[in-house]
């Protein structure tokens, strides 16, 4: 049996970057990052969250640059990560920036993807990706 594969929205890591380690999020960063899901990690995403984390002054104020460097380290040794996707990418998502993220999560064969993003999360599933927030994936995993 192939384990979960998960890809988290650059909103979630930054919430992990932002709030104490020890809730909801926290918990699924962490067990991706100690291998309990294969973590998905696109190229795009990597470069989203260092550029989000130091472009939006209110995000660069509270998370110092090495904090987002480490974290990418450590996703980026302990993830697949998805190669860059050179074809267009069709507009599925309300909000047409969010397309690209659903693009790598159906070319990665994400069983989740997980974010607080609402334009995503209205979708629930595209393909055979359920779109989560970090608490519904956290329920399902204790369901198990």
């Amino acid at each position: 049996m192939r384990p979960v594969r998960v890809l988290l929205d650059t909103n979630i890591l930054i919430s992990y970057l932002l709030t104490p380690q020890h809730g909801v999020i926290a918990q699924i960063v962490e067990a991706g990052i100690l291998g309990k899901f294969a973590l998905l990690f696109p190229e795009d995403l990597l470069n989203e969250l260092v550029e989000k984390a130091r472009a939006k002054r209110y995000l660069a104020e509270r998370i110092a640059p090495e904090e987002v460097r480490e974290l990418v380290d450590i996703l980026a040794e302990v993830s697949e990560i998805i190669p860059k996707i050179t074809q267009e990418i069709p507009a599925v998502t309300r909000d047409p920036k969010d397309d690209y993220l659903l693009a790598y999560a159906l070319v990665g064969q994400a069983d989740y993807l997980v974010t607080g993003d609402s334009d995503l999360l209205v979708l629930g599933q595209v393909e055979n990706t359920k779109i989560v927030t970090a608490s519904d994936l956290a329920a399902r995993w204790q369901g198990r």
